[in-house]
Parts: C-alpha cells; sequence; structure tokens
C-alpha cells in the first residue's frame, strides 16, 4: 500500500512539475523575441490567415516558436485577419503582434497606415506620402530624381532596368511602386517606403518571372502596357486581356495605341478631371498614343501602379481580331474589327444614354 501511494505521489508530482514546466515555457515562448527595438515590415497577402502565416513569422524572428503560437490561436481564437503590410517589431509579444495584424491594437500615433490604390499614378502617391507622413511633396520628387538610389534599385530587383533613368520620364518609378495597404512610422523616410513597396511588387511579379524574362518586351514595357491595361480596363476584371489583345493587335500592325489615358497622362491631367483640349490632344510628346508619331510604340514609362490582374492580362492577351474598344459610363467594354463597328458602337450608346459625359 504505502509502494502504491508513493508510485501515485510520484507520478502526481512528476505531472504537476512537468505542467509547471510547460507553462512557464509556454509563457516565455509568447514574449519578444528580442528586448531592443527591431522593425520589420510583414506582408499579409489576401486568402492569407494567423496559421498560413506562422512559418514567415518564424522566419522573420517575430515569435519564438511556431508550436505556442498556435496553442495562442487555438486558445484566443483571434478575428480575422486584416491584409496589407505591417511594421512589426522584434520587441513585441505574440498577443500584440495578433492584435496588430486583426488592427484591434490601439492605435499608435507615432504609426500611419497608408493605402495605395490600384491604378493611381504619382501625384497621387506622393500626395498621400506628404500629407500621412513627415515627408514633403518636394522630399519625394528628389527622391524620384536621385541617381544614385535608382541606380541601387536597378541593382537590387530583376525588374528593373536603366529605362527608368531616362530623361523624358516624368516620374522614374511610376508602375513599378506595388498598390496595397503598408503601416509606416510617420518618421519613415521616402526610401524606406519606396523599398518596401518594391519589395512588395517583387512578391507580385515572382510568379510571372519566366513569362517577362521570355517576352519579347523588357518587364518596363510590359508593366506600361499594364498600367494603361488599368486605366482603360472597365469594372469586368475579365475584360483586361481582351482590351490587352486590342492593343497588342495594334502594335504588331505598327498602329498607334490611340490610348486617351497616354494622352491625359502626357498632358499632366487626372482623367476625371476635365476633358482635354485640342493642343493637349495633338501634343507630341513621349506618352501621348494618340499621335501619328508614336505610331507601332509603347509611351515611354508606366502611367499607373497597375494591379495584378492588369500585369497578367498584359502577358497573356487573348488572342482575337479586334481593333477598337469602348467602354460605356457603367465600365462595360465593347469589342470591334473595324473603325466604322467602332463609332456605329458610340453613337448607339450616346443615343441610349449610356455615354461618359463631364458634368
Amino acid at each position: 500500500m504505502k509502494y502504491f501511494l508513493f508510485v501515485v505521489t510520484s507520478i502526481i508530482t512528476f505531472v504537476i512539475s512537468f505542467l509547471g514546466i510547460w507553462i512557464i515555457y509556454y509563457h516565455v515562448s509568447l514574449s519578444a523575441v528580442s528586448s531592443k527595438s527591431e522593425p520589420v515590415n510583414f506582408v499579409v497577402e489576401e486568402g492569407n490567415n494567423y496559421y498560413s502565416i506562422t512559418n514567415d513569422l518564424l522566419k522573420n524572428k517575430l515569435i519564438k516558436s511556431k508550436y505556442s503560437y498556435k496553442i495562442y490561436l487555438k486558445l484566443h481564437k483571434p478575428s480575422h485577419i486584416k491584409a496589407g503590410v505591417y511594421q512589426l517589431d522584434r520587441n513585441m509579444n505574440v498577443e500584440k503582434i495578433v492584435k496588430t495584424l486583426s488592427g484591434n491594437i490601439k492605435h499608435d500615433l507615432n504609426t500611419v497606415s497608408i493605402t495605395f490604390k490600384e491604378g493611381k499614378n504619382m501625384r497621387y502617391i506622393i500626395e498621400q506620402i506628404a500629407t500621412n507622413t513627415d515627408n514633403s511633396e518636394e522630399d519625394v520628387k528628389e527622391t524620384l530624381k536621385d541617381q544614385e538610389y535608382l541606380k541601387s534599385i536597378i541593382k537590387k530587383y530583376w525588374f528593373v532596368d536603366e529605362e527608368i533613368l531616362n530623361d523624358n520620364i516624368y516620374y522614374s518609378l511610376e508602375g513599378y511602386l506595388s498598390p496595397n495597404t503598408y503601416t509606416f512610422r510617420k518618421n519613415v523616410s521616402v526610401k524606406e517606403i519606396f523599398n518596401v513597396m518594391l519589395d512588395q511588387m517583387n512578391k507580385e511579379l515572382e510568379p510571372y518571372k519566366n513569362d517577362m524574362k521570355n517576352s519579347s518586351y523588357t518587364p518596363h514595357q510590359l508593366l506600361t502596357l499594364a498600367s494603361i491595361i488599368e486605366l482603360e480596363g472597365g469594372t469586368d476584371i475579365s475584360d483586361r486581356k481582351g482590351i490587352s489583345g486590342v492593343f497588342y493587335n495594334r502594335l504588331k500592325d505598327n498602329w498607334s495605341l490611340g490610348s486617351d489615358v497616354t494622352t491625359y497622362y502626357g498632358a499632366g491631367v487626372d482623367l476625371t478631371e476635365r476633358d482635354l483640349t485640342t493642343v493637349e490632344i495633338n501634343n507630341e510628346n513621349a506618352y501621348n498614343t494618340r499621335v501619328s508619331t508614336m505610331a507601332g510604340k509603347l509611351p515611354i514609362g508606366p502611367i499607373c501602379n497597375p494591379s495584378v490582374v492588369s500585369i497578367d492580362a498584359a502577358l497573356h492577351p487573348d488572342e482575337h481580331d479586334y481593333y477598337y474598344f469602348i467602354s460605356d459610363k457603367n465600365g462595360k467594354t465593347y469589342f470591334t474589327k473595324t473603325d466604322r463597328e467602332h463609332i456605329a458602337k458610340k453613337n448607339e450608346l450616346i443615343k441610349a444614354g449610356l455615354w461618359y459625359t463631364y458634368e
């Protein structure tokens, strides 16, 4: 009997000791990896969940143990994770990391969340950076002209080459900064912002790397085409490959692209701002594809920062025999083969009250 009680007591003691050690280990492994501030820009893709990012958190040295992290998730059942780029820190514990990624953490006045929308150009990006951080618009413009910085980017990223150094390009990194939601410190430098956006673009383009390298067009030209498709595309994203096919047909047959959005960009006017003047429409600049001198040519560079959908369309156009397209005010796209059919479709839309007009 005494032996039995001794064995039972020993087992209970062992279990209690084991549980105690495990509980201590569990809480320690949930603590911050570092006592010092070590910021890390962490990307959460659309469709990710807390479990799918476990290895990325471990790889970035943001958590100590993926097993303790997963146990924490099961015990606390956090709300849905939000996609975006976050500035996490290795001095954050698991609780703070999870709350930050869910958007439930108390707002830090020293950090800002900036959403750069798809299809917006560099003028918009400059404004957003100047509005939300300690940088001025001039700071951003100067960085875009910094030759040493631009050359370092060319060396670092496979999809950036010396075409961005062309003096006729309005903004060197137009088209290269991935649209997304990012979190920064208010005193972040412009270069830091650009580096995070370029890193994200690198990640977005990775699945297309072989296609881009095997294309008859350079990555710069493909991003240029994608930026036009982005602005010409209607509300149905499936139309973009059709639009891409129209542009490829025109380029192949040495036609001008005839894209209004390039004319607006060349004139420095936003699409919804106003109609262009005759002088602006006929101005022969490196962007305006409505002039005859641009026959068979792409603009000198991108005219906005395109979405992945438009980049995919630029790489994988629909094969068809359409040379024209037109969109109604609801964003629906219509494809036609001849100029006569194109004009007839436009008149049809005007008659039906579906043609877009400025207020």
